[in-house]
């Protein structure tokens, strides 16, 4: 067994603090990455809170993460001792299901294995995070990382930015669509970046007045004050798309509103109680909503060699491990721009 350190949560709303626990050896078809960066989601601290319930504990959070191979199995053949390379939101799944042989992974009928907060295949051994000094991961679920990029910088876009990026592919958007994105935090930066580079005409619809200048700066053409009435009259059925990162509860039925004919409301942000819509807002229009969940190994790889190619990376304040707890109280008040991500060498 391989010795880690880590930060972890021993129950549901206490502070993490360092903890220690044992990797599996290196399999046949695994890779040892000693980890660089890892981001930290939203995700996470619903997680450690056990707001969305299931928690396993003591949990190890955080599935952006970045580091070099510092160790391979004999029958890996697709990386090497001092690769650069990725892991993000899961480890494995059931991989014979009609999802896992399509490449998405993360709608495996049986279940993805989470990075973290999850069991792997035996049903038995819990899955520790990146808030970690190592970790084992099979070399099929295993990415990897473009030199060209900043590692710390990369290690968002394993969640947040394949989040935005997949359903943007999905749904072919891109030049001459006008698309709005709505609520500029993690996902929604990065929602803004790569709509944008695909040629898209985007607005960025936010509460906060004070977030225009950094709108325009991420590569937003627009910028609008939901909270201006005048505004949202003047963008009703104005949209092809809007991409919907919130997850606090918000009303869709104001944004449904500002779609065009067959447009589409794609959902990718997850409030903690049910939202409520009027079925007019969906027949007057022929509109739609859509849901869309990471993406898989193939997808997520595409995407980091798209953002390589493009040079899109996430906007990160670099953290030590011993600020976690305060990162997450930030994360709360929106105090970030635009993701926080732990320097691992801190452990």
């Amino acid at each position: 067994m391989i010795p880690v350190k880590s930060y972890a949560a021993q129950k549901a709303n206490v502070p993490l603090a360092p903890f220690r626990f044992e990797r599996r050896e290196v399999g046949t078809h695994d890779v040892l990455i000693d980890i660089a960066y890892c981001g930290v989601c939203h995700s996470d601290l619903h997680q450690v809170r056990d707001e969305w319930g299931g928690a396993i504990f003591p949990m190890v959070p955080g599935h952006e993460i970045v580091g070099r191979v510092s160790k391979v199995g004999s029958g890996v053949t697709q990386f090497k001792i001092g690769d650069l390379a990725g892991v993000g939101c899961f480890v494995d799944s059931c991989r014979e299901c009609e999802n896992c042989k399509q490449g998405l992974e993360q709608y495996c009928d049986l279940g993805m294995v989470g990075t973290y907060n999850s069991y792997e295949k035996d049903k038995k051994t819990p899955t520790y995070g990146g808030y970690s000094s190592q970790i084992v991961v099979d070399e099929k679920y295993t990415l990897h990382v473009s030199s060209k990029l900043a590692p710390e910088r990369v290690a968002p876009l394993l969640c947040a930015g394949i989040t935005t990026y997949s359903p943007l592919m999905h749904w072919k958007v891109g030049k001459g669509h006008r698309v709005g994105v709505l609520g500029l935090g993690g996902l929604g930066h990065m929602g803004v970046k790569l709509a944008a580079s695909l040629g898209s005409e985007v607005t960025v619809l936010s509460t906060s007045k004070s977030k225009e200048a950094d709108a325009k700066e991420l590569g937003a053409h627009h910028f609008a004050l939901t909270s201006d009435e005048s505004v949202l009259k003047s963008l009703r059925s104005h949209f092809d798309f809007i991409i919907d990162t919130v997850s606090a509860p918000h009303d869709m039925d104001l944004f449904l509103g500002l779609l065009r004919r067959d447009g589409t409301l794609i959902v990718v942000g997850a409030p903690p109680t049910p939202t409520p819509i009027r079925n007019f807002s969906l027949i007057e229009g022929r509109k739609k909503i859509g849901g869309s969940l990471i993406g898989g190994i193939k997808e997520t790889q595409e995407m980091l060699d798209y953002c390589a190619e493009h040079n899109v990376m996430s906007d990160v304040e670099v953290i030590s491990i011993k600020d976690i707890n305060v990162s997450y109280e930030r994360m709360l008040r929106g105090d970030v721009k635009y993701r926080f991500v732990i320097d691992m060498a801190s452990l």
